[in-house]
């Protein structure tokens, strides 16, 4: 039974691990959301298709506010790694906080002016590109500005992990913003 034991021990904390370095990404989306409103990113502007560029949905403040709430709590996390504290994950470096923050963003940003263009408005379901725009968004940003940190952290059994753990989260997360008022659809 020992190696059952190391296998979920393992898998328990790969699943942390994921989680924790990935948190500058999962956090500003939700923010945005719950802190919304006001003027839109596109200015209200329309495509050359007439379909407005990204939509109400994206906003300065939901922007700003977003990103903020990343860069901050990626900022704590470098604190805790560095009081030694989660030594068993790989630390984060500042600018990986800055760009798994802000490319969360941008990427969530990418796939609403996509959505737009093919005829999916505001909260429509775009099943497995909603739930991964904002992680290849963060990954794409990263690896531009620190692939160092990217090569360094980011393993097969954690790019796994990952993969696998960013939809269930998003989901989860979504009907939470749902049930509590924030998000007009469950997705």
């Amino acid at each position: 039974m020992p190696e059952v034991s190391s296998l979920l021990i393992n898998g328990c904390v790969l699943i942390i691990s994921a989680i924790w370095i990935m948190l500058p990404a999962y956090l500003p989306n939700s923010v945005a959301a719950a802190s919304g409103g006001g003027m839109p990113v596109d200015m209200g502007r329309c495509y050359r298709d007439g379909r407005r560029i990204l939509g109400d949905g994206k906003t300065i403040r939901g922007f700003l506010v977003g990103v903020s709430a990343g860069i901050l709590v990626g900022l704590c996390e470098i604190v805790v790694e560095s009081a030694g504290i989660v030594s068993f994950i790989p630390p984060h470096s500042i600018i990986c906080v800055f760009t798994l923050s802000i490319g969360s963003l941008l990427g969530d940003m990418v796939k609403s002016f996509f959505k737009r263009r093919m005829g999916i408005e505001r909260g429509g379901e775009w099943i497995l590109v909603d739930q991964y725009d904002f992680l290849a968004g963060a990954l794409i940003l990263t690896l531009l500005f620190d692939w160092q940190w990217i090569i360094s952290t980011i393993t097969i059994p954690l790019l796994i992990a990952i993969l696998i753990i960013t939809p269930l989260l998003h989901r989860i997360v979504n009907i939470i913003g749902y049930k509590i008022g924030v998000k007009k659809v469950p997705w």
